[in-house]
């Protein structure tokens, strides 16, 4: 099991029945909402979107190890969550997290960084160049999911050119013209698991919307 699975459960070692709180789900599976209550991921990772009346899927962002998620923090009826990897959840009541100090103190980052999240996609939609929403993306999810090794940084999410077209409000073949132009360029490579790694050197000079610590340690 993971680092941060086990960090998550040990927390919850004083729980009754922690083990009937984990759920699994398999990649492109739908996972259920509840109304009263909220999922926090111990491995894998998430897709939240929203559904529209024509069928369309509009992305509200995504969810790593220990990251939080529930429909009780939305307006919206048609809020989905779908596993983009096998995953590993653990769901909390409303009552339970209310119960308990610890249990809320450690959920309340995890939280605050979901909304993070989604503010910053809402300035990435907000940039007019497609290019520089692009950009932005890569960023962000650098910080996000991004795993440093060597001279560049592996995106742990693996996300389709439909994905990352769907994130920035443009077509599939822009998105492949445009990586195809930053892989020519030396900007990113593509691993075997086809996995993008980010050049350190390159972002590190480029703009940044959000201010990044560029010295950060990134999440694995």
């Amino acid at each position: 099991m993971a680092p941060t699975s086990r960090a998550i459960l040990d927390i919850n070692q004083h729980h009754v029945g922690t083990e009937s709180h984990l759920h699994f789900y398999q990649k492109g599976e739908t996972i259920p909402l509840m109304s009263q209550g909220i999922w926090q991921i111990c491995q894998g990772l998430v897709r939240l979107s929203n559904l529209y009346p024509l069928g369309e899927e509009g992305l509200l962002g995504w969810a790593g190890p220990s990251m939080c998620f529930g429909s009780c923090f939305s307006y919206l009826h048609t809020y989905r969550a779908t596993a983009l990897s096998d995953v590993c959840l653990m769901c909390y009541t409303m009552i339970e997290i209310e119960a308990s100090p610890k249990l809320t103190q450690e959920l309340l980052p995890q939280l605050v960084r979901r909304f993070k999240q989604t503010e910053a996609l809402l300035a990435i939609a907000g940039q007019r160049r497609v290019e520089d929403r692009l950009h932005q993306l890569l960023l962000l999810l650098k910080q996000e999911f991004g795993q440093c090794m060597g001279d560049g940084t592996r995106l742990n999410i693996r996300l389709t050119h439909q994905d990352i077209a769907a994130a920035i409000g443009t077509t599939r073949v822009t998105v492949t013209r445009l990586l195809g132009k930053l892989k020519q360029q030396g900007w990113v490579i593509i691993d075997k698991d086809r996995h993008l790694i980010l050049k350190n050197e390159n972002f590190a000079n480029s703009l940044d919307l959000f201010g990044f610590d560029r010295n950060s340690n990134y999440r694995t």
